[in-house]
């Protein structure tokens, strides 16, 4: 009997009619058979589904955001980008550089954004670590690195800034695909005596503000929505080529 007619039978068997020309004991056997069969069938449809959704996940991009921060203002702009981050509607995933015990996963992002303050005319140390150890990881992805100074608050200090800049790249030996030079802040009340000489007779030196004015805030966030935007729009593969969103 074919496949067809067994599954009429089972059928009607189910719906309680009677069924002629066919006696019962084969029609049992015809109906067991009509069952296995669709519960057969019924599991290979979902092992399909299961392997169809494996190969094919709804996957969220999600973008790591890892900084380091020595007054905060940094600590300000990560938290600046991470919003930026949502409201494109991406996930945004928050990592300091500082905490050397949490661990941190690059499994599902897509992009990575770098940013740090420049202390004595460096980044901090653990943020450089940080670039390093993850060098191949960082590779794979997008990145944009935001490198954060007084300097770069000023005309006259950009080269200065980005001075900062390449030395850091040349001491992790990791190039992103974009970076931007960010203004930073003067945080007085976070200053000790030798820091606020340094700010006022070095950082600041001839750029026309006093740090005994208090404090003031040189980052321009809509120069650097800008530059987030830029870089989030930015198609997923790397280029292979640095490109600067700063100075705007």
């Amino acid at each position: 009997m074919k496949g067809d007619q067994a599954l009429h039978f089972y059928r009607l068997r189910l719906s309680g009619r009677r069924v002629s020309g066919i006696d019962t004991p084969a029609l049992n056997l015809i109906c067991r058979k009509s069952r296995a069969g669709e519960i057969s069938q019924n599991a290979d449809k979902a092992q399909l589904q299961r392997k169809q959704a494996t190969i094919m996940p709804e996957v969220q991009m999600a973008i790591l955001i890892a900084f380091g921060t020595v007054e905060g203002q940094t600590g300000k702009i990560a938290r600046f980008a991470e919003g930026k981050v949502r409201e494109a509607g991406l996930e945004a995933v928050l990592f300091d550089t500082a905490n050397k015990t949490a661990p941190v996963s690059f499994d599902g992002v897509d992009k990575v954004i770098l940013a740090a303050p420049v202390h004595e005319r460096r980044h901090p140390v653990p943020f450089e670590i940080f670039i390093a150890a993850h060098r191949e990881a960082l590779a794979a992805r997008r990145t944009l690195l935001l490198s954060v100074s007084l300097s770069a608050a000023f005309p006259e200090g950009l080269a200065e800034a980005d001075d900062y800049l390449i030395e850091m790249k040349m001491r992790t030996q990791f190039t992103p695909d974009a970076e931007a030079l960010v203004a930073g802040a003067v945080q007085t009340r976070k200053y000790d005596y030798f820091a606020t000489q340094v700010v006022r007779h070095v950082v600041l030196r001839d750029r026309g503000y006093d740090p005994s004015k208090g404090e003031h805030e040189f980052t321009d966030w809509d120069a650097l929505a800008a530059t987030l935007d830029d870089f989030l729009a930015l198609e997923a593969p790397r280029r292979g080529k640095t490109e600067r969103l700063a100075e705007r």
